[in-house]
C-alpha cells in the first residue's frame, strides 16, 4: 500500500508534479476542487500523510498500482471515487496519441479534478511538452483564442472540451474572426462528457474545426471510443442493450467501495469488463452508437421510452442543440418526457412559441422512429441551464424545476 495525497486542482504546477511522480510509482494523487482541499493546499513539504490527515483511515492509502483517484460529478447518482493505475492512464494517453496522429501540445480547458482535465496533463507529460492553459476566471471564447495563440509552432495542437465550451467558441467565432482562426488551428478538438448535438457539431465543422466525438468515463481513464471506433486495445460489446467496455484503460474500481466495484466491473473468461449503464448498439460497420442511459428509460403508458433518444431527436431542431430532456409526471401516462431550454432558445418566437415547439418536437420524435409516448408534453424556458462544474447539465435540478412548474 502507498499514500494517497489530495492536491488542489487549481494549483496546476503542484498537480502536474504530483501526477508525474505518481506515474513513476510515487504517492497516488487525488485532485480536488479548492473548497475541499484546504488542508492539502496548506500541506507543502510534509508529504502525503499530512495532505490526507483529514481523510477516513480507509482512504489514506491505496494499492501500490494506483496512481490517480478521480471523483465523479454525480450528475445522476452519488459521487464515486474511481481508482486508476499508472498503466491504465498511460495506455489511454498513448492510444489517444496514436488515434490522433502522434504526440503534440495540449490546451488545458477543463478542471484537473475531472478525468478529461487530468488526462490532458498525463498526455502532456508523456509528450514532454507543457500544456497551455486558458486564463483563470471561467472559460471564454476570447480566453481560448488568446491561449491558442501561444502554442508552440511546428507540432500538432490538441484540445479537449465539453459541448457547452464548444458552443461558446462557435458563438464567439460568429462575431470574432480571431476566435474562428483559433478553433481552426487545432489538429483535433476532442468533445466529450455528454452527447454532442448534430447542429452544434455541424456549425463547428463548417468553421473548419476538426471535431472528434469521444465516449468514455472516469472508469475507462477518459474517452476510449472516438467517433464510434474503439481506441487501440479497447474492447466494446453490447449485452442486453447495455454497453460494456474492456481493455487496458479500465479502472481498478471504486475506492473504499468493494460492493459498488463488484456491481460495475465483472470478469468473464479472464477478461474484465466495465458495465457502463449506457444503452447502445454496434452498427454494421462496427461503430458504437449510444442511445442513452439505462436509468433514463421511463415507462410511459406501458411503453419504454429512452429519454436519451428523445433528447437526440429534439437537439436536431434549430436552436435546441442544448435542450435537456427529463421525465415529468403525467396523470394519464405515468411519466412523459419534459424539455428544458435556456430562454434565449424561444426569444422572438411569439406568444405561441411553446405550443409550436412542442408540435415540432413531436414531429422530430416521430421522424426518429420513436413511439408516440416519446413526444414531450412540457417545455420550460429557464433563465440559465443548471450545470455541474464539469459543464454537464444538472439533470436532477432540471427535473425539480420542471416538476415545480407543473
Amino acid at each position: 500500500m502507498k499514500p494517497l495525497q489530495r492536491v488542489p486542482a487549481s494549483d496546476l504546477a503542484r498537480l502536474r508534479a504530483a501526477l508525474a511522480a505518481a506515474l513513476e510509482g510515487g504517492p497516488a494523487v487525488w485532485p480536488v476542487p479548492d473548497a475541499g482541499a484546504a488542508s492539502a493546499g496548506e500541506a507543502s513539504g510534509a508529504g502525503a500523510a499530512e495532505a490526507s490527515a483529514d481523510l477516513p483511515a480507509e482512504l489514506r492509502a491505496v494499492d501500490d498500482a494506483v496512481a490517480l483517484v478521480v471523483e465523479t460529478s454525480g450528475s445522476t447518482a452519488a459521487p464515486k471515487r474511481v481508482a486508476l493505475t499508472a498503466d491504465a492512464l498511460v495506455a489511454s494517453a498513448e492510444a489517444t496519441h496514436e488515434a490522433l496522429g502522434g504526440h503534440g501540445q495540449w490546451l488545458l480547458a477543463l478542471p484537473g479534478h475531472y478525468i478529461a482535465g487530468a488526462q490532458v496533463l498525463v498526455r502532456s507529460e508523456l509528450a514532454g511538452l507543457d500544456p497551455v492553459t486558458v486564463p483563470e476566471g471561467g472559460f471564454t471564447a476570447a480566453g481560448f483564442a488568446a491561449a491558442a495563440a501561444t502554442m508552440l509552432p511546428g507540432m500538432p495542437h490538441y484540445a479537449s472540451l465539453v459541448p457547452v465550451q464548444l458552443a461558446r467558441l462557435v458563438e464567439g467565432a460568429d462575431r470574432d474572426p480571431f476566435v474562428a482562426a483559433a478553433l481552426r488551428s487545432f489538429d483535433a478538438v476532442l468533445v466529450g462528457g455528454q452527447a454532442l448535438g448534430a447542429e452544434l457539431a455541424e456549425r463547428a465543422e463548417a468553421l473548419g474545426a476538426r471535431i472528434v466525438r469521444t465516449y468514455g468515463s472516469s472508469e475507462t481513464a477518459g474517452g476510449c471510443v472516438y467517433d464510434g471506433q474503439a481506441l487501440e486495445g479497447v474492447r466494446v460489446r453490447v449485452v442486453d442493450g447495455e454497453v460494456q467496455l474492456g481493455g487496458p484503460t479500465l479502472a481498478s474500481g471504486y475506492l473504499g467501495d468493494p460492493e459498488r466495484t463488484a456491481r460495475a466491473f465483472l470478469v468473464e473468461r479472464g477478461e474484465r469488463w466495465y458495465r457502463t449503464g449506457d444503452l447502445g448498439e454496434l452498427l454494421d460497420d462496427g461503430r458504437l452508437r449510444i442511445r442513452g442511459r439505462a436509468d433514463d428509460v421511463v415507462i410511459s403508458g406501458g411503453v419504454k421510452v429512452a429519454l436519451g433518444e428523445v433528447e437526440r431527436a429534439i437537439r436536431g431542431l434549430a436552436g435546441f442543440a442544448e435542450a435537456v430532456v427529463v421525465a415529468v409526471r403525467d396523470g394519464e401516462w405515468g411519466e412523459r418526457p419534459g424539455v428544458a431550454v435556456e430562454a434565449s432558445a424561444l426569444a422572438g418566437r411569439g406568444d405561441d412559441a411553446v405550443r409550436e415547439q412542442l408540435a415540432a418536437m413531436a414531429a422530430a420524435v416521430d421522424a426518429a422512429g420513436l413511439p408516440p409516448a416519446g413526444r414531450p408534453v412540457r417545455l420550460a424556458a429557464l433563465e440559465s441551464m443548471p450545470r455541474l462544474d464539469s459543464g454537464k447539465p444538472d439533470r436532477r435540478v432540471v427535473a425539480a424545476l420542471l416538476a415545480a412548474r407543473a
